[in-house]
């Protein structure tokens, strides 16, 4: 008993943050609670999940800390009664203790089967009777407030009912259950302990005292409560929501103690149950999945069976592509044996051959697989086996990178598979290893800096422009996100903020406590494990609330620890592409084999010379296309070391690797080789250490390392520890002494070696990569249209893509025609264009248009085109096809081909509707229309009076509904005039600056988009989206500008600008010096309109908006000019033209205006 009292107590019921939205408290803090409070033992008791039970165990244990598993579950007492109208009863939470490993593997499977149990995303519960068939080895609590006990008593006052379920759980756990009494100080907790306690005393189950903290201390009570409110949905200032009170802190055992000092007998509980449950998660060596069985059920011999695979393989691989230059078939079966050795003595036959399975399950369904990515193409093995494509003894790659005999690790395939196939893969895994035995990983979203601003804004009911005007200058970095303390920090008006209104300093400073909790529980995109049994044995299991796919509890950084083995199923959408661009190759009669592509193809080696790399993967970037220019790429070795090298720190070295490799380096060749006996390893790359496997060669080869040693010493100059580098410098400088070199020499190598495995990068997914940048360059260099309707396929949803890769055809002179209804597909197509090809454009890129309602138009038109508006109205289903959806379309001007006047096919949409749900009915009712249908034309649209749209207002709603524009451009209007102002195109004006001939020019653009940065220095810059004829492209402006200029660059102005020129390599980067409206520019110039009609029918809507006021024009200073009417007589035999008297205030929007009217056939000013 002296134990009991000296301890005093320990805390069974505690919540952290993966009690999601509920807890707020870290493992990490818990840590240092019970660490500061000498707490000798400590369980973990999340909401119906047991996320962080290994995490918190190997943490809290590291601190010679007792850690006990446990979980807060959700269980039905009562069976809903299936005949009554009544509400189901709901569920009450207990708590469970692992007193066992037993114990443990029962917790595990309760934690699974509380999502599992129920209906897809369905709140998680057991039903009592699985929690009784699953009792053993633990420690089960009443669980305080919420739990069955509690619950039946406040409720009515329901003894008899709360009598019943404590009958329950006593038959489920005999002596090993607890009647938990918890102090809040809430007035419910009060009124019932007596009851409780005499319930108690009445089975004769013992007390427990417990607190259930949600977080650290009272001070925190503020920023829980807002957690709280977030979770909900509601704002902090509803009564009418779940509360806590500031006692549900983390106390100290002192504080316990004092609380119950009525009830020792419950608090010397709290110690006896941490006594009973001496079982502690721990890690676990990797459990590999058996890839099969033999002949008659007996075990299969994996070593036998990847020994005769690989072989059979190899022999395949040599007969398709021969050895590798200066080798032989026998060296490549000498590599082979001798890495199948090193699998079978590390126990990983299985691994490989279960990997082998599912890609060459891909390939024989047409699901395309990439050539490798990590590590995994240094093995030959790998290669036979058609894991990876590429020959590793062809490109030096090695196989000690990846599986190191020295030192035992688990291998690591990462598998890139085709976005559209990878979903059906894993379902061929479940299907081969038991659905029971495959699941996915999961991930959790966290609250970062500016998601908690927002939620913490709204539940205290702030301003929403407030709030988002104050998140907004928060720095928005996914790949390196603040902290929101460092965005304080480092912006005035965040302080300045804080200071002048009370309500935004309090929002700050919740938000900065709840920063960093866990959100919500998500799948992770990649990782897949499969166990050798039911992954509910080895690690609790989740349910993916939207696929119902089996997911661990445990994430990314603890599921390998568990003991899973992780395989990483990763789409590439690049390998989407490929298979996409093959594929219409062949439907116009061509044929292309990835597999088989020559590795020396000039004319892509020309493309990426030129630096034409849009699309082309991993070599996009205006840094890469930069290098590629200087690099003159001819072989794929340059490739390789382009994809290493273009990283910080190794760049530098690109200047020194395309001088030598051109010829343009002063020193002789001699001279680049730290010594002459580093040439053979190092002449490929000139003398440059690009790869980590240039440092494991020259170890073995100066100082005799073994392979597997020499992956060791990368390591450890990776890692830098101090006593590591001086054992392995003192290893590798007696190694280069015995074979020749002085100390010297060796110390100052084994530096160099040093210095660059911190910048060197592993070939072998180099090379892997560098294959699908190749193989995307040749399609591109050899087949443009059907690569960059690919390109855009896979880009339907993102415009700025989509308007990159029109640019890039429009450079190529390859035509992008617009959408069209009886010539577009789903998907962007090629179709003949002078035997050239021309790229029609997708419908399902429209804007608005979702893609199931133009799959059901596709289907719709068929065979047979449309031939009017009421045709394709007859023949639609209006419940996938709404108005909007039609009306998305015709602004887009799919619909021009039946109806080229935009405005009037939107004045007969109401018609079409009505005619589309008439056409619906008569179909569902069965009754056939009584002349045989409408698309015969026989039924007309009723089209009411509409107002003709000007050229501007028809390109405003087209880039609307394309996000570019696509038949036109609003400068268009402008035509000669813009010659009278000298304004250079955006193209002309870069042709200009990289020549040199001058760094200013002025441009005419329309502005697209505006967006406004903070400099270092904390000014102001804007990043303005500009457009022309020509293309698209990105221009600042400084602060000073930006204050003068920022009414002006707004989207849809049409400006007047001067530009400076910065010239980078190739690319040409513009900054605003001044603008002006062109409107005004082309107002102090005088501007003539000739106006022709075919007959005298329009010459009233002509006058009319001639003396329209001025208002109804565009603003800004209007230019004086004579308006000439031309009419077109005799079919164009005789023109008559009539000058009008008189000046009119002449303007490209004018001339807009009067070219909408119907009749007129052209406006020219001059």
């Amino acid at each position: 008993m002296a134990i009991l009292t000296d301890i005093g107590f320990v805390h069974l019921h505690v919540h952290s943050s993966f009690s999601l939205l509920e807890g707020a408290l870290k493992i990490s803090d818990l840590v240092k609670l019970a660490e500061a409070d000498g707490q000798p033992a400590l369980a973990l008791t999340d909401t119906n999940n047991l996320f962080g039970a290994l995490e918190f165990s190997e943490k809290l244990s590291g601190k010679g800390i007792q850690p006990i598993a446990g979980i807060q579950l959700s269980v039905c007492f009562e069976e809903p009664d299936p005949n009554s109208r009544a509400a189901a009863p709901k569920p009450t939470d207990i708590v469970l203790l692992a007193g066992s490993e037993h114990g443990y593997l029962n917790l595990m499977r309760l934690a699974s089967r509380a999502y599992f149990d129920v209906e897809l995303g369905d709140a998680p519960r057991v039903a009592a009777a699985i929690l009784r068939d699953h009792a053993t080895g633990l420690v089960a609590l009443t669980g305080g407030f919420t739990g069955p006990l509690d619950t039946a008593l406040r409720e009515g006052s329901r003894g008899d009912l709360a009598e019943r379920r404590l009958m329950q759980l006593q038959e489920a756990f005999g002596d090993r259950l607890y009647v938990e009494i918890q102090r809040h100080g809430i007035d419910a907790e009060r009124a019932i302990e007596g009851d409780l306690i005499s319930l108690a005393d009445r089975r004769g189950v013992p007390l427990v005292a417990a607190n259930e903290p949600f977080f650290a201390k009272a001070d925190d009570y503020e920023s829980h409560d807002a957690l709280l409110a977030i979770a909900s949905g509601r704002v902090v200032g509803d009564d009418d929501r779940r509360r806590l009170t500031a006692e549900h802190r983390f106390k100290t055992r002192a504080e316990m103690q004092a609380l119950f000092a009525d009830l020792p007998d419950a608090l010397a509980s709290s110690v006896e149950i941490a006594m009973r449950c001496p079982f502690r998660v721990r890690t676990r060596k990797p459990i590999l999945p058996t890839f099969g069985t033999g002949r008659e059920g007996e075990a299969m011999d994996e070593a036998a069976e990847l020994a005769r695979q690989a072989a059979e393989g190899l022999e395949r691989r040599l007969a398709a592509h021969g050895p590798a230059p200066g080798l032989d078939a026998e060296t490549y079966r000498k590599q082979l044996a001798y890495e199948i050795d090193v699998i079978t003595r590390m126990k990983f036959p299985g691994y490989f051959l279960i990997v082998s399975d599912f890609i060459k399950w891909s390939k024989e369904h047409d699901i395309p697989v990439g050539p490798g990515r990590g590590s995994g193409a240094g093995s030959l093995v790998a290669y036979a086996l058609t894991i990876t494509d590429l020959d590793p003894l062809r490109f030096g790659l090695l196989f000690e990178r990846f599986l190191n005999p020295e030192r035992v690790s688990m291998p690591d395939f990462d598998i890139d598979f085709c976005v559209e196939g990878r979903e059906r893969v894993i379902r061929y895994v479940q299907e081969r290893y038991g659905e029971q035995q495959v699941g996915q990983i999961i991930t959790f979203g966290t609250l970062l800096a500016r998601g908690v601003m927002r939620d913490v804004g709204r539940v205290l009911e702030m301003p929403y422009g407030q709030v988002d005007k104050l998140t907004k200058l928060v720095p928005n970095n996914p790949a390196n996100p603040v902290t929101l303390q460092q965005a304080i920090e480092g912006e005035p008006k965040l302080q300045a903020a804080a200071e002048e209104e009370p309500v935004v300093g309090r929002m700050l400073e919740i938000a900065k406590k709840l920063e960093g909790l866990h959100r919500h529980a998500s799948t992770h995109a990649a990782g897949i494990v499969i166990g050798d049994r039911p992954l509910q044995d080895l690690v609790p299991i989740y349910r993916d609330p939207k696929t119902g796919m089996r997911v661990t509890q445990y994430n990314m950084k603890w599921v390998e620890p568990a003991g899973l083995v992780k395989f990483d199923f990763l789409g590439l959408t690049t390998l989407t592409i490929l298979n996409r661009a093959v594929a219409l190759i062949r439907s116009r009669g061509g044929e292309v084999d990835l597999a088989a592509l020559p590795l020396d193809d000039e004319r892509t080696y020309q493309t990426l010379g030129r630096g034409e790399t849009v699309g082309v993967f991993q070599v996009e970037s205006a840094g890469m296309r930069k290098a590629l220019v200087e690099m003159q790429a001819d072989r794929f070795e340059d490739l390789i070391a382009l994809v290493a090298l273009y990283r910080p720190g190794p760049m530098a070295n690109i200047p020194v690797y395309c001088a030598r490799k051109l010829g343009r380096d002063a020193d002789p060749e001699d001279t680049w080789y730290p010594h002459p006996k580093l040439a053979p390893i190092l002449r490929e790359t000139f003398g440059i250490i690009v790869y980590q496997e240039q440092v494991m060669e020259v170890a073995k080869l100066l100082a005799g390392y073994s392979l597997g040693a020499a992956d060791m010493l990368r390591r450890a100059m990776g890692k830098k520890i101090k006593a590591e580098m001086d054992a392995q410098r003192s290893i590798f400088v007696s190694g280069a002494t015995e074979r020749g070199l002085t100390d010297d020499v060796a110390n100052t190598i084994f530096d160099l070696l040093a210095k660059f495995a911190d910048y060197g990068f592993n070939k072998s997914h180099a090379a892997a990569y560098a294959l699908v940048a190749y193989q995307t360059a040749y399609l591109k260099a050899n087949h443009p249209v059907e690569f960059l309707a690919a390109c855009m396929t896979m880009a339907l949803d993102n415009t700025d893509k989509l308007a990159e890769f029109r640019r890039d055809a429009q450079r190529l002179g390859i035509k992008v025609e617009p959408p069209a209804v009886n010539r577009s597909g789903v998907l962007f197509e090629v179709e003949e264009d002078g035997g050239k090809g021309a790229i029609r454009y997708a419908l399902a890129a429209i804007k608005g248009v979702g893609r199931a309602a133009v799959e059901s138009l596709v289907a719709a038109r068929g065979d047979k085109p449309f031939k009017s508006l009421a045709d394709l109205a007859e023949r639609i289903n209006p419940r996938l096809l709404n108005k909007r959806t039609l009306e998305s379309l015709i602004a887009a001007g799919a619909l021009d081909e039946i109806e080229p006047d935009r405005a009037r096919a939107v004045a007969a949409l109401d018609s079409m509707m009505a005619i589309a749900q008439n056409a619906l009915q008569e179909q569902s009712g069965g009754i056939a229309s009584l002349f045989g249908g409408m698309s015969d034309g026989a039924v007309s649209l009723r089209i009411p009076a509409y107002e003709p749209w000007m050229a501007s207002e028809r390109l405003r709603r087209e880039y609307e509904a394309v996000g570019f524009f696509l038949t036109g451009h609003p400068l268009d209007e402008y035509g000669e005039l813009l010659k009278k102002l000298r304004v250079q195109s955006w193209v002309d004006f870069c042709r200009t600056a990289r020549a040199g001939n001058g760094a200013v020019g002025r441009v005419a653009a329309s502005v697209l988009d505006r967006q406004e940065r903070r400099t270092k220095s904390g000014n102001k810059m804007g990043i303005v989206n500009l457009s022309d004829q020509t293309g698209h492209y990105e221009a600042i402006v400084f602060s000073e500008g930006l204050a003068t200029f920022r009414d002006l660059l707004e989207p849809g102005r049409d400006l007047l600008l001067t530009i400076q020129a910065n010239v980078e390599g190739e690319d040409v980067r513009a900054r605003i010096v001044t603008a002006e409206p062109l409107q005004d520019a082309l107002g102090k110039h005088r501007n003539d309109m000739r106006v022709f009609l075919r007959d005298p029918r329009p010459i009233v809507s002509v006058q009319q908006r001639l003396k329209a006021p001025a208002g109804a024009q565009a603003g800004g200073m209007r230019s004086e000019g004579e308006v000439s009417l031309i009419l077109i007589l005799d079919d164009g035999a005789r023109e008559v033209e009539v000058k009008l008297p008189g000046r009119y205030p002449a303007s490209p929007q004018l001339a807009g205006a009067l070219r909408a009217v119907p009749g007129v056939i052209e406006v020219q000013m001059s």
